[in-house]
């Protein structure tokens, strides 16, 4: 086989034994690597009401068919088990060293089941597996747990992925981290790995990974790192905080491409976008209920993305990736203190969101969340919930310790954080999430937790683009941002490459048309579902879709690296492969498969200020049209056996096990 390694690595905590399993070249052909492999192994081996935090939930760790091949943007890497904050299928996405890792290991997946009865890390190297002793890392943050690992083996091809002080007190809104702060951050998966006393993953391999045509996909790369290159002098971050209200001032809505946003990623990285997206009602602000009116942008301009490159010190790329948006600064200007540079999410999670308004602390609280290993979405958006809550006098100054819960206020924003990460006082109450904090609180509370089936929402609005909330409520992993929206149908430009899509016509169109419900927008969001499946599976980052398939050759690529002859139409049927079997997980489980998301999101009531003022989606009409594009079940979105059998591979047919 070319592409991958044809095996993955199964480990057994309970018993302390590792084993190989050979995957046939057909499950490749069907699902891919990556997402793909995970989804065919977890809906085989987890069984129907596993407990996610019990020995029978099964945690991957997959690596992408791209990854290693020499095609670009291919670095990232996937975790998955049953997720213990939405109780669906989860998974997490991140970049950094683990995914070349796994396959120089000689694996496409290494999968942990059963309950270490003591803290351990695995290790894979030197034509060896074995689970270590960790009690000398366990307790440690992720950078103090990642540096500590890496000193005890030599060579520079060690990559560490573990969790932190979150992970380990099995805080529900744990994440995993990568290369001192990389995280794998959303559905709760590092307190898997807590509950089952896994602290680390420790890699260091040298396998080659077999390609079918290199030199084919050596010309691909070459060709796509043109476009990457192209980087134009004139933008700075204050004109594209103007460009933003220009934009909500306009009657009509500007068809985006995506060679404009790789151009801003690689000068500021993802926080290009933060003043443009308050301006455009991009972003949530005050916990979902305010708008551009109350942070403005005078207020905003505390987050102007020039003032992050203030504080770079240097750039850094994933691996094969020449785009480059990350990076490390400083914390405070003139300290010797580093971090990494803040994502967009983060930043508007702990400013907008709360209405905060100190650069310094944004810096400060990604460090905090980073060396926890918690996911900074979630926090944010429980941080806001409570706040919400003091205000509206569900919380107060005996429950918080004394600390005042007030829009803005930086010192009790810091304080909680470090309480959730402690899980101290109000934040243990906090450290699952909000909706799990409202559940234990009085009833109404629950009208603050602004989740989508249990999982905070990120800072993309639906009500700006109806998009975002539909595929945060029909994907199998709930809550996310990453998988679909009317945005990224534009920019991901797949008509060019499938013909039976539509095309987004118009250079400029009118805004009202996005808040229509049609059988179009159900076709966009089928297409982006199947597509980010399929990258997903592939190991390919979404900002590589982003910059278009006109000019991002994905299923070129895939033909070189495996010797396939794949149209671009087989290739999108095997993304939808992947959603169905993950879909088909949550469906045995008995959950609904349009996840419940907080009104408030949706416009309902409609927002009477702002960029959004007046806007609701239609969701209810969305949802089956979608659900008939997708070939599932019109009335509850369930995969049908006749589409499960379409797959070819009996295994996932077959009825499936019960936990004990």
């Amino acid at each position: 086989m070319n592409a991958v390694m044809g095996k993955i690595l199964w480990v057994d905590l309970t018993a302390g034994t590792c084993e190989v399993q050979e995957i046939p070249e057909k499950v490749y052909e069907k699902m891919l690597s990556g997402m793909g492999l995970a989804a065919y192994i977890l809906y085989q081996r987890i069984p129907v009401g596993a407990d996610p935090l019990g020995p029978e939930n099964v945690l991957g760790f997959v690596s992408g068919l791209l990854t290693g091949t020499g095609s670009l943007m291919s670095g990232r890497w996937m975790a998955a088990a049953k997720s213990p904050l939405t109780h669906t299928w989860g998974d997490a996405n991140c970049g950094g060293s683990l995914s070349p890792a796994i396959k120089q290991c000689g694996y496409d997946g290494i999968f942990f089941t059963g309950m270490s009865p003591r803290p351990v890390y695995l290790y894979v190297g030197h034509g060896k597996a074995e689970l270590v002793d960790a009690e000398g890392v366990w307790g440690k943050d992720c950078r103090e747990t990642e540096q500590a690992l890496k000193a005890q083996y030599e060579g520079k091809t060690v990559s560490v992925a573990c969790i932190g002080p979150a992970g380990e007190k099995l805080s529900l809104i744990a994440g995993i981290s990568n290369d001192e702060g990389r995280m794998a951050a959303r559905s709760g998966l590092g307190a898997v790995m807590g509950a089952k006393k896994l602290k680390a993953l420790v890699l260091q391999g040298a396998h080659r990974i077999p390609v079918y045509d290199e030199a084919r996909v050596k010309q691909l790369s070459e060709g796509f790192n043109r476009w990457i290159s192209f980087q134009p002098p004139f933008l700075n971050g204050t004109l594209m905080g103007l460009l933003g209200t220009s934009m909500r001032w306009l009657p009509l809505q500007m068809r985006q491409d995506g060679l404009l946003y790789k151009v801003l990623l690689s000068k500021w990285g993802t926080v290009s976008m933060n003043q443009y997206s308050i301006e455009t009602g991009d972003s949530p602000i005050k916990n979902w209920d305010g708008s551009c009116a109350e942070f403005n942008f005078k207020r905003s301009s505390s987050i102007n993305p020039d003032r992050f490159r203030e504080r770079e010190l240097v750039k850094y790329h994933c691996y094969s990736c020449p785009l480059g948006c990350g990076g490390m600064c400083t914390i405070k200007k003139g300290s010797k203190e580093e971090t990494h540079k803040p994502e967009y999410e983060s930043v508007l999670a702990f400013g907008g969101m709360l209405m905060n308004e100190d650069l310094d602390s944004l810096f400060e609280i990604n460090e905090k969340l980073n060396r926890a290993g918690m996911d900074s979405i979630s926090a944010g958006g429980t941080v806001a919930f409570a706040f919400e809550c003091y205000e509206k006098g569900l919380i107060t100054r005996d429950d918080t310790g004394g600390l005042e819960l007030t829009w803005g206020n930086t010192a009790a924003i810091l304080k909680l954080v470090d309480l959730m990460i402690a899980r101290d006082g109000i934040g243990d109450l906090l450290a699952d999430g909000s909706r799990a904090a409202a559940r234990r609180m009085q009833k109404q509370a629950e009208a603050y937790a602004v989740t989508a089936g249990g999982q905070e929402l990120a800072m993309h609005d639906g009500r700006n683009d109806p998009g975002f909330a539909l595929h945060a409520v029909v994907e199998p992993t709930p809550g996310r941002h990453t998988i679909g929206s009317y945005l990224y149908y534009e920019m991901f430009q797949l008509w060019t490459k499938v013909k039976r899509l539509p095309k987004v016509r118009w250079l400029f169109y009118p805004k009202g048309s996005k808040y229509t419900a049609d059988r179009e927008k159900a076709i966009w969001a089928a297409a982006c579902s199947q597509f980010t499946d399929l990258i997903n599976g592939c190991g390919l980052c979404l900002f590589a879709g982003l910059v278009g398939v006109n000019r991002l050759p994905i299923f070129e690529w895939l033909n070189a690296a495996t010797g396939w002859e794949k149209t671009p139409e087989e290739y999108m049927q095997i993304g939808l492969n992947i959603h169905l079997v993950r879909q088909a997980f949550n469906a045995r489980e008995g959950l609904a498969l349009k996840a419940p998301i907080n009104e408030r999101a949706l416009g309902r009531p409609p927002a009477q200020k702002g960029a959004n003022r007046g806007r609701s989606v239609l969701l209810e009409e969305l949802v089956p049209m979608y659900w008939k594009e997708m070939g599932l079940d019109e009335t509850n979105g369930h995969p049908t056996a006749a589409a499960m059998a379409a797959i070819g591979l009996p295994e996932l047919v077959q009825a499936p096990a019960k936990a004990a």
